[in-house]
């Protein structure tokens, strides 16, 4: 802006916030306040100021002396004196224009002037509701406060209405930074129709959309391009830097996204850049090394800004709640929010999923709480957009949220990941068509295309479908494609599950092998060999307990992954362990192996506790396929045999060709002797899977119980050759045929060899 018109929008904004014209104002100011503006308008700006101030001294209640002072202190360059002059203009007229103008301009410039820039906007559209700069300010500082209801709620005003393109510009920078991708690539579109160029302050953003709507190698040249340009000013490299690392990881060049982020390592200014660029590649790859580097990052940045605005402490706290060690502090942020704005839902959602993760909240309060503070749902699609979102990292899913998933899950929402936890949801009910129709609604959005998790997810259902060669099939696609290391040593770990459970006991053997070679420290690999030693009965009980105790004492943390759930339930129940049961149970509340060992070691102590505690996991829906499982289970952990043969029954009546029912059934029939009716059912089973070896053993012992031995012992050898066609060696079977051998010979009263001496 030249002088002359500076000088003239002064005079303007002074005769609009005084009431008089700039005439007038000229005749009643002092003369040494009518030269400091004669001095700013000629360019003469340290002149100005030394004026202004010797005029604020002389007249300290001269409110235009304070005003032209400050915007000497803005021409100037001398922010943070400016906004201190400003505010002191608004202590003596609360109403003036020009300061209030200037307080929402600054306030772009540091995050801590951000709400008082919000604040000075606000009261400027009281009085001029249709102060469009004002509006669009104001729009772009909530969208830096991560309040995307109120900035979409002004971008909607100024959008309807034939938007200037800074406008635009700025609306698609805040959808970007609210996740709202396709959006955000909407209006850059649109932006960019204008014949403008996306301006470095908002390359970043564009950026990042461009990576979130399938546009990676677009991405990349762009950045590239931009970080090779002579005279890149210092403040954009950071920011570029760390959208291109994000990129690079889309793109599946790991190696080249942590590469470009080695530079901002040496640079204190770029702390809070190279920590969100670390936490997306953490969270993509399952690195968690990189997680408590993006942390430790997060939290010297929280510590060395003394008024963090919301957005910043939102940012925070969302990193921090992932990593065990630093939830507690997480939560202290969402805490303070939430007493800061108790209406934001969003914030409520994530404060009480990270109580009850620390266990401040049990269970069914969570449910309940959640529960009341969704229904009804907010009307504004904004606002369900941030509520979904948070609703999104609640990981299991809710069963009983389902109708409060599937709400959200519509396309104006735009939240795609909803639909994948729609998929567990049913998944855990057992409803496996569902579970399949939601995956793919997931699937058919451009996130869920390339999105690993749902191939994951996907093998899952389909070893719950029995159909165990294609779940095995889908992990080896996984193995054989440029996959991310992370997601290799997934699907090894998937495939090592299939083949135990196909009885290929020597290729999970392999597998591990193949995982500890990749990673040696792989504690899921570590547990599962420990596991798969034990079930081989290579070790005995307590050589499985001491590497259980031994393996939890060299972890600085509990890690609650899954085969050290597999490893507690495959071992007897230990009133020693009771801590741990409870630990593990804190973490992933619906397990029922381990659940079921609690309840065993409370029945050893008080029968009445251990069926309170059954019924306390059975609270609410009981009738569901999945519930009448974990009742069944539950059940014969405590000994309730006709309560465990009433639940899979009633699964039976609903589904009479479940075949895990019907195995479950059997079992139970075998523990109360009722063999008769437990061969029949196991043959039901064979009838439907009549290549299933874990039935075709179990019937043999079934024979050998009822002391068939001739039977049982022709029934495990069709075991054994049916195991060595397919390639597998599964020593329990061998061990079992020579115990069966043996006991012939004791029987005819023969001693063997081995014996005699």
């Amino acid at each position: 802006m030249k002088q002359g018109e500076w000088l003239g929008l002064v005079g303007l904004m002074l005769s609009v916030s005084l009431g008089f014209s700039p005439e007038v104002i000229a005749q009643t100011l002092p003369a040494s306040v009518n030269a400091g503006y004669s001095q700013l308008n000629r360019g003469w700006v340290k002149d100005a100021i030394a004026t202004f101030e010797q005029a604020v001294q002389r007249y300290p209640n001269l409110v235009e002396a304070r005003l032209g002072l400050a915007i000497a202190y803005q021409r100037a360059g001398r922010d943070a004196d400016a906004w201190k002059a400003y505010q002191q203009v608004l202590q003596q007229s609360p109403d003036n224009v020009a300061a209030l103008k200037a307080i929402g301009e600054l306030a772009g410039y540091r995050p801590e002037w951000q709400t008082g820039g919000i604040m000075a906007l606000t009261r400027l559209l009281q009085q001029t509701p249709n102060d469009r700069p004002a509006r669009t300010q104001r729009a772009l500082l909530y969208g830096y406060q991560a309040q995307y209801a109120e900035a979409f709620a002004d971008y909607e005003i100024l959008l309807a209405n034939n938007p200037t393109p800074e406008a635009v510009l700025g609306a698609a920078q805040v959808y970007s930074y609210s996740g709202n991708y396709p959006r955000s690539r909407e209006l850059f579109n649109r932006y960019r129709a204008t014949g403008k160029t996306i301006p470095d302050g908002a390359l970043a953003s564009y950026a990042r959309t461009l990576v979130e709507t399938g546009e990676k190698t677009s991405a990349i040249q762009l950045l590239e391009a931009k970080l090779q340009q002579p005279k890149l000013p210092t403040w954009l490299e950071p920011d570029l830097r760390s959208v291109l690392a994000i990129a690079y990881q889309a793109n599946n060049q790991p190696a080249q996204a942590l590469q470009v982020l080695q530079p901002l390592r040496q640079q204190p200014q770029a702390q809070l850049p190279l920590a969100r660029s670390l936490s997306v590649l953490a969270r993509r790859s399952g690195n968690w090394t990189l997680l408590q580097d993006a942390t430790a990052l997060y939290q010297q940045v929280l510590q060395q800004t003394s008024n963090p605005s919301r957005g910043l402490l939102l940012e925070v706290a969302d990193a921090l709640s992932e990593l065990p060690t630093t939830k507690p502090q997480a939560l202290t942020i969402y805490q303070t929010l939430s007493q800061q704005q108790p209406g934001d839902r969003t914030v409520l959602v994530k404060r009480l999923v990270l109580e009850n993760q620390l266990g401040q909240l049990s269970q069914v309060e969570l449910q309940q709480q959640l529960q009341s503070a969704l229904q009804p749902l907010p009307e504004f699609v904004v606002e369900r957009q941030a509520i979904a979102r948070a609703l999104s990292q609640l990981d299991p899913p809710l069963a009983v949220l389902l109708p409060t998933y599937q709400t959200l899950a519509q396309p104006e929402v735009e939240v795609p990941f909803l639909n994948f936890r729609i998929a567990q949801i049913y998944l855990q009910q057992g409803d496996l068509q569902q579970a399949k129709a939601a995956l793919a609604a997931y699937q058919a959005a451009s996130t869920g295309v390339t999105d690993s998790g749902a191939e994951f997810l996907l093998a899952e259902i389909e070893r719950r479908e029995g159909n165990l060669e294609a779940s095995a099939q889908r992990y080896t696609g996984i193995i054989a494609r440029n996959a991310s290391a992370n997601e290799v040593q997934n699907a090894l770990l998937g495939l090592a599950s299939i083949r135990r459970s196909q009885g290929r006991l020597e290729e999970v053997v392999q597998l591990y092998d193949e995982i500890l070679s990749r990673e040696p420290n792989n504690v899921r690999a570590q547990l599962g060999r420990i596991q798969l030693n034990y079930q081989l009965q290579k070790i005995s009980t307590t050589d499985a307990e001491q590497a259980l105790e031994q393996w939890l004492s060299q972890q600085p943390q509990l890690l609650a992954v899954p085969e050290l759930y597999d490893l507690v339930g495959a071992l007897p129940p230990d009133p020693k362990r009771e801590p741990l049961y409870l630990a593990l149970l804190q973490a992933s509340p619906g397990n029922v192996a381990v659940e079921r060992r609690l309840i065993q070691v409370i029945a050893l102590r008080d029968p009445a506790a251990a069926r309170s505690r059954m019924d306390q996991v059975l609270q609410g829906d009981r009738t569901s396929i999945a519930s009448y499982f974990l009742q069944g289970e539950l059940a014969q952990a405590i000994g309730d045999l006709p309560l465990a043969a009433e639940a899979y029954t009633a699964i039976l009546q609903q589904q009479p060709e479940n075949t895990d029912a019907l195995s479950a059934l059997g079992g139970v029939r075998f523990q109360q002797k009722q063999y008769d009716a437990a061969t029949k059912i196991y043959k039901q089973v064979l009838a439907l899977k009549p290549d299933d070896l874990e039935t075709q053993r179990v019937l043999a012992e079934l024979y050998l119980a009822q002391d068939l031995p001739t039977r049982g012992f022709r029934q495990l050898q069709r075991v054994e050759r049916s195991q060595q066609q397919e390639g597998i060696n599964n020593p329990v079977v061998d061990r079992r045929l020579e115990e069966v051998k043996l006991n012939f010979l004791r029987r005819r009263g023969l001693q063997p060899s081995w014996e005699r001496y």
